[in-house]
C-alpha cells in the first residue's frame, strides 16, 4: 500500500479527490498505478521533520492516459497506529463516523447550504474563479459537496482537520456549515466592495472621458475664437511661460485647482486670481549681463550731477568692477548725506548708465515688517511686500531698487522692518527670498540695490554692516552756483513755461541768494527760491504779455519777501574768554562761539546753551585741563563761579568736537588774553591733554570760509580728510593741524 501525504485539504470518505502530478513528483510519492491501493495521511502543520494527524483515509488510484494528474477515489476512514515513511510501512484500523442524523433533515439543511453557496459564487463567474452551478447539483450528499466547495472557502488547516476527524455525522454536518457560512460572510463582503470599486472606477473612467472630451472641443473652440479665452486658461498659458521655478510652479498650479473648485462665484475667487495675476506678472527669468559702457555712464553721471567727485569715482569703480565679473549685482551701496545733495538722483543716473530699469521704493516712516515681506494671504486685503511689488512695476528681474529714507525706518508691534531688510540686502541669502504674500522664493540675486539716508545713527549695526557707505558732504558756494545756474534754473523755467526773454538773473544775485537765502548742504532750498523767481516772472509775463524781470544783487530782496537767514560772521573786536569754534549740522557747517565769564563765588561752573551730555563733559575735562596747566590761578577758581555758554540758547547742540574750544576759551579768560578772532577751531580733547579725531571736517571748513575765518586749527588725525575739502575753500584758509591742546593754547595766546 502507497502512502500519499496530503497537506491542507479536506478529505471525506466516498469522495473523489485530484492530485497534479507536479505535487506527487514533489512528495517523492512514485510511480502510482491504475486501481492501486493508498493511504491518504494527513501532514501537521509542525516544523522539524514529517508529522502525521491519527485520522486518515483510504483510496484507490484512478489513473488517467492524457495526464499526469491522478484522481483518488476515498473510501473509508481510519485511524493510524504506526508509520514508518522510510520504508512505506503503516499500520491503522477502521474508525468510521457515526450515523446519528435524520437523513430528511440532513438533506434540507444541505439543500439550504447549496442556494446560499450558488447566490454568493453565482456572481463570480465573471469576475475569475467560477463555481458552476451544476457542480453543486450534482453533489447528493454533505461530503461531495463539502470537497467540491472548499477550494473557495476561507477554511484554515486547523478547520479543515475538524470537519475531517469529527466522529458524530451531526457533528461533521454542524462544523461544515459554521465554517461554510463564515467564508460566504467574507465572500459576500469581499464582493460587495469589489462591485463597489468596479462602480467607482467606472465613474472615474467616465468622468475623465468626458473631461477630455471637454477639453478637446474647448480647445477647438479656442482656436476659432481666441479672444474667448477663459481666466483660468489665460492663467495657465502664463505660468507655462513665465519660466517661474519649480517650486512657484507648483504652488501657482495648486491656486488654479482652487479656482477651477470655487468657480466664479466663489467667495475666494478675486483672491485667488489676484494673486495668480501677480505672480505671473513677475519676471522670473535670468538675465544675461549686459556689457557696460564706462564712457557713457561717465558722460551720464557729469551730465546730472556737478561735483561730487569721489562719489562719481565710487560709483564708475562699481560699474567696472559688475563689467568685468558679468555680475548683475555689486556692493550694496548706502548713499549718506545731507536732504537735497543729490542722493535719490544720482541713483537714478546710475540706472541710466546700466540701461536698467530704475524703481524708487520710500521707506520713511515703514514700521511694519509686512511692508517688507508682505502679508499671508490668510488676512483680509493681503497685498505683496514693497520689494516685490518694486519687482512687479519694473518688469524685469534685475532692475535698479533704491531704498530711499533707509534711516527713517521704525519698529512697533507689527515687527522690525530693519530686520526683514537683513535678508534683501545680503547677497548670499537673497537669491532665495520668500515674500509671505507669495509664498515661494524668488531669485533677488541680480537687483543692484541702492539705499539712501541722511544720518547712520538710526540704522541698525546689522543692516549697516551689509552696505558700503558712500558720503555726500555737500556743495561748496561755487558748486552751488554752477548747479542753479546750468540745471536748477533751466528744469525751473520750463517747469514755469517761462523763457530766457523773461527772466535774467546775475552772477551776484545767484551768490546772494546762496549765502543769505539758503541754509543747507544740498540744493533743495535753492531750488525753491528759483522757483519762486520764475513764478514772479510767469506772473509779469501774463500780465504785461511780454514782460521781463531782471533780477540783480540790489533788487533781489524785493523779489524774495523774506528776510535774508542770518549766518554768525566772526566779531570785529575780541573779548578774552570768547572763542570761535564748528559745527556740523544736517543742513552742513555753522561756526559757533565759546563764551566764558567769571562771576565771583565758591567756584561752581554753571553750563548754559541746551548742551547735549557729550558736551557738558567736554566742558567738564576742559575745567579740569585748565586747572592743571595753570596751577597758579589756583585762587581764581577758588574765589569765583565760571559760566560757559553756547549761542544760541533755543538749539540744542551736541557732539564730541568742541573740546579745544572750551580748553582755549578757558584758558583765555583765566589769563585775561583775548583770542584774534581770525582763528577758529575744531577738535576733541582728553584729560591728558591730546587732540582727538572729529567728522564733519568739510562742512565745517566750508562754514569758517563763509564766516571770514582765516586760520583753523584741526586734530592731526584729521589731515588726511582735508583731500575732501573743495580747493576754493582750502585756498583762502591757513589749515593748523595740531596733536596736544597746548599746542593751540601757545598759538592763538
Amino acid at each position: 500500500m502507497k502512502i500519499i501525504p496530503i497537506s491542507n485539504s479536506l478529505i471525506l470518505a466516498n469522495t473523489k479527490i485530484q492530485l497534479s502530478g507536479t505535487y506527487l513528483e514533489k512528495m517523492d510519492v512514485g510511480d502510482i498505478k491504475p486501481d492501486e491501493e493508498l493511504i491518504l495521511l494527513i501532514k501537521k502543520d509542525s516544523e522539524g521533520g514529517v508529522r502525521f494527524q491519527p485520522v486518515a483515509f483510504l483510496g484507490k488510484a484512478s489513473v488517467g492516459e492524457m495526464s499526469d494528474d491522478v484522481t483518488i477515489n476515498v473510501g473509508e476512514r481510519v485511524r493510524v497506529d504506526e508509520v514508518d515513511l522510510n520504508n512505506q510501512y503503516v499500520t491503522y484500523h477502521s474508525y468510521p463516523e457515526i450515523e446519528d442524523v435524520n437523513k430528511e433533515e440532513a438533506m434540507k439543511k444541505l439543500v439550504d447550504i447549496k442556494e446560499q453557496m450558488i447566490s454568493v459564487f453565482g456572481p463570480m463567474i465573471n469576475g475569475g474563479e467560477a463555481v458552476p452551478r451544476m457542480y453543486l447539483s450534482r453533489a447528493a450528499d454533505w461530503n461531495q459537496t463539502a470537497v467540491m466547495s472548499v477550494p473557495y472557502l476561507h477554511l484554515s488547516s486547523p478547520e479543515k482537520y475538524e470537519v475531517m476527524k469529527a466522529e458524530k455525522e451531526s457533528e461533521k454536518i454542524d462544523l461544515l456549515t459554521k465554517y461554510i457560512q463564515k467564508s460566504l460572510a467574507i465572500i459576500e463582503v469581499a464582493n460587495e466592495a469589489q462591485n463597489n470599486n468596479d462602480e467607482s472606477y467606472k465613474q472615474l473612467y467616465r468622468e475623465s472621458a468626458i473631461k477630455k472630451q471637454i477639453e478637446y472641443l474647448q480647445k477647438e473652440l479656442d482656436e476659432l475664437h481666441p479672444e474667448n479665452k477663459s481666466d483660468i486658461q489665460l492663467f495657465e498659458e502664463k505660468i507655462e511661460d513665465s519660466g517661474m521655478n519649480e517650486q512657484a510652479k507648483k504652488e501657482a498650479e495648486k491656486v488654479i485647482k482652487r479656482l477651477k473648485t470655487e468657480g466664479e462665484s466663489g467667495h475666494e475667487y478675486g483672491m485667488l486670481t489676484d494673486y495668480l495675476e501677480f505672480v505671473t506678472s513677475l519676471d522670473w527669468k535670468k538675465h544675461e549681463a549686459k556689457d557696460i559702457d564706462i564712457n557713457r555712464a561717465k558722460d551720464i553721471l557729469d551730465k546730472e550731477h556737478f561735483g561730487l567727485e569721489k562719489v562719481k569715482k565710487r560709483i564708475v569703480e562699481q560699474m567696472a568692477v559688475m563689467s568685468l565679473s558679468k555680475k548683475q549685482s555689486g556692493s550694496i551701496l548706502l548713499l549718506v548725506g545731507a536732504p537735497g545733495t543729490g542722493k535719490t538722483s544720482i541713483a537714478k543716473s546710475i540706472a541710466d548708465g546700466l540701461d536698467r530699469e530704475y524703481v524708487r521704493i520710500s521707506l520713511g516712516g515703514v514700521k511694519d515688517e509686512a511692508d517688507i515681506r508682505g502679508h499671508r494671504r490668510t488676512y483680509i486685503g493681503a497685498m505683496p511686500g514693497r520689494i516685490m511689488d518694486g519687482i512687479k512695476k519694473a518688469g524685469t528681474s534685475n532692475p535698479v531698487i533704491v531704498l530711499d529714507e533707509i534711516d527713517k525706518l521704525s519698529t512697533s508691534y507689527s515687527g522690525d522692518p530693519a530686520s526683514a531688510l537683513l535678508e534683501v540686502l545680503d547677497p548670499e541669502q537673497n537669491n532665495t527670498f520668500t515674500d509671505h504674500y507669495m509664498n515661494v522664493p524668488y531669485d533677488l540675486s541680480d537687483v543692484m540695490f541702492i539705499c539712501t539716508a541722511n544720518t547712520l545713527d538710526t540704522i541698525p549695526g546689522p543692516l549697516l554692516d551689509r552696505m558700503e557707505i558712500i558720503n555726500f558732504n555737500g556743495y561748496t558756494p561755487t558748486e552751488k552756483l554752477h548747479i542753479a545756474k546750468n540745471h536748477l534754473i533751466k528744469k525751473s523755467m520750463e517747469k514755469s513755461g517761462v523763457s530766457e526773454e523773461n527772466l535774467s538773473i546775475t552772477d551776484d544775485a545767484y551768490e546772494k541768494i546762496i549765502s543769505n537765502y539758503t541754509m543747507e548742504a544740498g540744493v533743495r532750498g535753492l531750488k525753491k527760491q528759483l522757483d519762486k523767481l520764475t513764478r514772479i516772472a510767469a506772473v509779469k509775463t501774463v500780465s504785461d504779455g511780454n514782460g521781463k524781470i531782471e533780477v540783480t544783487s540790489e533788487n533781489l530782496s524785493e523779489y524774495m519777501d523774506q528776510r535774508e537767514i542770518h549766518h554768525e560772521k566772526i566779531h570785529e573786536t575780541t573779548t578774552p574768554g570768547i572763542v570761535t569754534g564748528l559745527a556740523w549740522t544736517p543742513v552742513g557747517g555753522e561756526i559757533l562761539f565759546i563764551e566764558t565769564m567769571l562771576t565771583k563765588g565758591s567756584g561752581k561752573v554753571q553750563i548754559t546753551g541746551q548742551l547735549g551730555d557729550v558736551m557738558k563733559e567736554s566742558a567738564q575735562i576742559a575745567v579740569s585741563l585748565v586747572k592743571k596747566m595753570y596751577p597758579e590761578k589756583a585762587e581764581v577758581f577758588e574765589e569765583n563761579d565760571i559760566h560757559i555758554h553756547v549761542p544760541a540758547g533755543a538749539t540744542p547742540k551736541d557732539g564730541p568736537s568742541a573740546g579745544i574750544t572750551l580748553t582755549t576759551a578757558l584758558s583765555s579768560l583765566i589769563n585775561e588774553k583775548p583770542v584774534d578772532s581770525e582763528y577758529a577751531m575744531t577738535g576733541e580733547v582728553s584729560l591728558r591733554g591730546d587732540v582727538m579725531p572729529i567728522g564733519g571736517l568739510p562742512e565745517k571748513l566750508m562754514a569758517a570760509q563763509r564766516a571770514g575765518v582765516r586760520s583753523v586749527f584741526i586734530p592731526k588725525e584729521n589731515e588726511y580728510d582735508l583731500k575732501d575739502v573743495a580747493p576754493e575753500v582750502l585756498k583762502e584758509l591757513t589749515i593748523i593741524p595740531v596733536e596736544r591742546v597746548d599746542e593751540v593754547v601757545g598759538k592763538v595766546m
